[in-house]
């Protein structure tokens, strides 16, 4: 199976569990793992080492979810990789369920850190990129953030720091889904050019298209044949409730509440979206 195909079967199944999840519920932070579905599935279903029956497998690569928001959209890529089991899902965010609406490193299996506050995930990614070089390990650290994480001081201190040293088993991917609590990203702080800014705190940056399997995978290839001492950034334009036309155009998008009625409505629209794209 060619890696673009398997990457976006990946997502479509993704995107399904991010639906029984969120109907569990009623509501949640769907439109976003819709939107990183398939950012999350390039990581898990082509680039990241791991074993899914050994999780804390000490030559893994870590994948750090700062946006602890997102977690219904890592909850459905560790269900897909096998590392947890998919049954649970339907437990999302419910009493007593190890997969809270915000992810805890205590909970699921595959969890690497808490996310809550924005700002603190490439701080720790740091950290740990370089306690790996330290022990002589080969593993990467992949770490998950937001455009409104960019809005941070301690982002930039770590985008500093990680440059200063020199970590290449270091790569960022930034959603710039371009919405985030108080309102659209542009009208919160402006953090434009964002590509120049990261490549001016030396990291190797690029832009890309984060609905775009392919533009993923070659953006990661590039990063292989790129200088292994620079920290990489992947900046992924995505759309919030990709893939479900009725949560695309939705207004109120950071936290949906869907009525019960239309839940089989984007199950639908899903479907014939793959079917249109395949």
């Amino acid at each position: 199976m060619m890696r673009a195909t398997k990457v976006a079967e990946a997502a479509y199944r993704m995107r399904h569990h991010v639906l029984d999840m969120g109907e569990a519920q009623g509501q949640g932070y769907v439109g976003q793992a819709l939107g990183a579905a398939d950012m999350l599935a390039t990581v898990y279903a082509d680039q990241l080492r791991y074993r899914a029956d050994d999780p804390h497998w000490v030559g893994r690569d870590r994948f750090l979810l700062s946006t602890g928001h997102y977690a219904i959209g890592l909850y459905a890529a560790l269900a897909e990789a096998g590392i947890i089991d998919s049954a649970e899902l339907s437990s999302y965010g419910s009493d007593g369920s190890r997969l809270p609406m915000s992810g805890m490193a205590s909970y699921p299996t595959g969890m690497e850190i808490s996310g809550g506050s924005l700002g603190h995930g490439l701080t720790v990614a740091v950290g740990m990129a370089l306690g790996l070089r330290h022990q002589g390990s080969v593993s990467r650290v992949i770490n998950f953030l937001s455009d409104g994480e960019l809005d941070e001081g301690s982002t930039w201190e770590a985008a500093m720091g990680a440059s200063h040293h020199r970590l290449g088993n270091l790569t960022a991917m930034v959603d710039i889904n371009a919405l985030q609590a108080d309102g659209p990203t542009v009208g919160v702080l402006r953090t434009e050019p964002v590509t120049d800014k990261w490549a001016a705190c030396g990291w190797y940056a690029q832009r890309v298209d984060g609905n775009d399997v392919n533009a993923l995978l070659a953006a990661f290839d590039s990063i292989a044949d790129s200088d292994p001492d620079v920290p990489s950034v992947i900046l992924c334009d995505t759309k919030i409730g990709r893939g479900v036309p009725l949560l695309e155009t939705r207004e109120k998008a950071h936290f949906m509440r869907i009525d019960a009625d239309e839940w089989q409505i984007c199950r639908d629209q899903l479907t014939v979206s793959q079917a249109v794209s395949a």
